[in-house]
């Protein structure tokens, strides 16, 4: 099932899932619950929204090693963590907006892990079964600004630097290979595989369940591939993940 999130119409947003006559409409929410309405909207008649609006965002760094290797870095021996906050979260068609303090903003195409229960110590062979499904996501960074202080938290933090969607895809298998690109103006900049992951999905919800309580909604970047490079003004840039759809953003200046 591809699960999305919309506004229907009269700002009324409601979850629904991908038919091949348009959306389904669904009442609450998938992750306490919901109900299948009789509903189905043509997709032309509504607007896509992030698929999820989570309490928080667990980031991983360094995630593939060409990647480490392009930022002259060694691949971590751990999972290197770093948070994004909820107000970053766009979704698809949306802007992203650069911000004045920077001269030098990138896109980084990650697949992106959304949680589907209460999480906390969980072991390995139980983590997957925690998830809901699996979405792209454009973890935009400012990297003039991460390298001038150190640490990543406002490089990654501004405002719309989170695109996410365009579905939720609860059938996308984390385990198998699957490419993960991301395009500017239709020139392809990162062209990647999923199964490059130094540490997997599974991985990656133990390390940071014994960190913090992982809650229904909550998302993981799993980090990015190699060829990250800078977004304009005017810039479309399309992440793609195999079996789960392409993720367009257009690029203005704030």
């Amino acid at each position: 099932m591809k699960i999305v999130r919309i506004d229907a119409e009269a700002d009324d947003i409601t979850y629904g899932a991908v038919e091949p006559d348009g959306i389904r409409l669904f009442h609450g929410s998938p992750f306490f619950q919901w109900e299948r309405s009789e509903t189905v909207l043509p997709i032309t008649e509504v607007k896509l929204l992030s698929p999820v609006i989570p309490t928080k965002i667990i980031a991983i760094g360094k995630n593939y090693a060409a990647h480490a290797a392009e930022t002259n870095s060694d691949v971590p021996i751990s999972p290197i963590l770093f948070l994004k906050p909820p107000t970053a979260v766009i979704g698809p068609l949306a802007q992203i907006k650069l911000p004045p303090e920077s001269e030098n903003v990138h896109h980084e195409a990650e697949l992106a892990v959304v949680m589907g229960k209460v999480t906390r110590n969980v072991p390995i062979d139980e983590a997957l079964s925690h998830v809901l499904g699996y979405t792209a996501a454009n973890d935009v960074t400012a990297r003039d600004l991460q390298r001038a202080d150190g640490q990543w938290t406002r490089g990654k933090g501004f405002d719309t630097f989170l695109p996410l969607g365009p579905a939720i895809d609860t059938e996308f298998d984390p385990t198998e290979p699957h490419t993960i690109t991301a395009s500017v103006n239709g020139v392809m900049r990162q062209d990647g595989v999923t199964s490059d992951l130094v540490f997997g999905v599974a991985e990656l919800i133990v390390f940071i369940s014994k960190v913090m309580t992982l809650l229904p909604g909550d998302v993981i970047l799993t980090g990015t591939p190699s060829g990250v490079g800078p977004i304009v003004h005017g810039d479309r840039v399309e992440i793609d993940i195999e079996g789960i759809g392409v993720l367009l953003n257009t690029v203005v200046n704030a």
